[in-house]
């Protein structure tokens, strides 16, 4: 029998990730990521962040090339693309397809008074009950600062889509979008099962703007010549998924179902819950999208809650006490007891945080003993500073109705530190398991799923990715302690 293959893209605001994986197996053949460097993100004016999505195809085209030469694999034998994209992205398009403009990305903050004002003037009770979220800093949002600050270029766009729907296109002459990127966007309605209508009357946009809507684990389209030409790709081939990036990290980890949890411990920190509930308290504090095998009949929700003080926090300690590692850094930490002497750190120095109700606290180090704090106790307070936000944050998560039963993470800075993965673990009470996987491989599977196998993908995942699983540990006395002196001084700095 011939070798298969899936071929995954994963959008990135600093790189495209391109992986091949095995068809029947899920095992990773080759993953690379393009340019070598960071890509670059244009910034004409505080708080603006852009990037011309021209760049996104030119570096998947080269990555594509790339991959498919030094895996050294029959390129005849890709069966299926499978897209993973930066979320809330904003990209606009005339009757021929080209941009108008650079991509609005996620990071960029120009539409957060319009999509305030919005939540207010549409009433906060319609937005969190139809649209489960406000229209905050959205697409849906980004879409409206442009009518409003370029109205020429405005009135010249044919249709609007998200960052991943763009890179279909591209490979397929085909527009189109999903509806998990519809509310990614704050487009969709979930008590009509719609485009939310109302809300493009509210904005003055006309339907006309909408893409067709297509699902995923169909085929979306087909590569096309003029696309097999410029990346390698073969001709006809379908589309058959594409996901912004939380959900589709949550798809890598075998994230489906009601109660199932995907953490990340990046420069930021993410933990976004599956969930069959509808409703929300929280709809300030937790965002709300249709995951990936979202349906009329299966609502499956992600809640998605972000803790932006997470690992840029161990980074800048690195940084600035010149550690040789985080390797280094760890091993000192470990010397130290839990709750690092009474050392408490606050994490939270990387802008307002939306689970805090938008504070901006800062980074705060608390209670420091210059007789009895070393460097180890930094390390220490860090790591624990960090999981205890995270634990924080799944307190947030549970009180909004959402179950916990199982939390997966990927092989990330923060999940390899033994201290911050069983704090956390022995915090909330269940064990974490850890997979060595990324967007792309996931995105690259995720091609295969047009039979919904989800039982083999799991096990292919599980077979191919699992590295560990951190327990929490019973005799939890000194954990909690050193968590109720955190969130003592966190409190401190939200109610003064």
């Amino acid at each position: 029998m011939n070798q298969q293959y899936y071929i995954g893209f994963d959008i990135g605001s600093s790189s495209v990730k391109v992986a091949i994986v095995n068809a029947i197996t899920g095992e990773n053949v080759l993953s690379i990521h393009e340019p070598k460097h960071e890509m670059s993100i244009l910034s004409e004016q505080s708080d603006w962040a852009e990037q011309n999505p021209n760049d996104w195809w030119g570096h998947l085209c080269t990555g594509t090339k790339r991959v498919i030469r030094e895996s050294k694999i029959d390129a005849s034998k890709i069966g299926a693309v499978g897209i993973s994209y930066q979320m809330h992205g904003l990209v606009v398009v005339d009757k021929e397809g080209e941009p108008l403009r650079n991509a609005i990305i996620w990071c960029d903050s120009r539409a957060v008074a319009i999509g305030n004002k919005a939540f207010q003037e549409l009433s906060p009770e319609r937005c969190t009950k139809s649209l489960l979220n406000s229209p905050a800093n959205f697409t849906a949002s980004k879409l409206k600062w442009v009518k409003d600050n370029e109205p020429g270029l405005f009135k010249k766009i044919d249709k609007f889509m998200l960052p991943g729907d763009f890179i279909a296109y591209k490979l397929t002459g085909k527009i189109a979008t999903t509806k998990n990127g519809l509310s990614e966007g704050v487009f969709w309605d979930y008590e009509s099962d719609t485009v939310a209508d109302w809300l493009l009357t509210y904005f003055d946009f006309e339907n006309q703007l909408v893409p067709d809507i297509v699902e995923n684990f169909t085929p979306q389209g087909a590569v096309s010549k003029k696309a097999s030409e410029e990346t390698g790709l073969p001709a006809g081939i379908p589309i058959t998924y594409r996901a912004g990036d939380q959900p589709n990290n949550a798809l890598s980890l075998n994230i489906f179902n009601d109660g199932e949890v995907a953490a990340t411990g990046g420069t930021s920190g993410v933990i976004y819950a599956v969930s069959n509930n509808k409703t929300s308290k929280e709809a300030n504090r937790i965002n709300h999208f249709a995951h990936v095998n979202y349906s009329k009949e299966n609502p499956t929700i992600g809640k998605l809650l972000c803790i932006n003080g997470a690992g840029i926090m161990y980074r800048w300690l690195r940084n600035q006490s010149s550690a040789e590692s985080y390797e280094t850094m760890n091993r000192e930490a470990s010397k130290v007891p839990i709750g690092s002497d009474g050392l408490v750190i606050l994490p939270f120095g990387n802008g307002a945080e939306r689970m805090l109700n938008n504070t901006n606290v800062g980074t705060q180090f608390c209670n420091i003993n210059l007789n009895q704090h070393s460097k180890g106790h930094l390390y220490r307070a860090a790591l624990e500073g960090i999981a205890f936000s995270f634990a924080y944050g799944m307190e947030i998560i549970e009180n909004d109705d959402a179950k916990i039963k199982v939390i997966k993470a990927g092989n990330d800075n923060l999940f390899r530190a033994e201290i911050f993965s069983k704090t956390l673990a022995t915090l909330i009470g269940y064990e974490i398991e850890i997979y060595n996987t990324t967007g792309a491989i996931g995105a690259a599977r995720a091609a295969g799923l047009t039979d919904k196998n989800f039982e083999r993908f799991g096990k292919n995942i599980t077979d191919n990715d699992h590295v560990m699983t951190f327990k929490p540990i019973e005799n939890n006395t000194s954990y909690l302690d050193a968590y109720t002196n955190w969130k003592k001084e966190l409190y401190k700095q939200i109610k003064h």
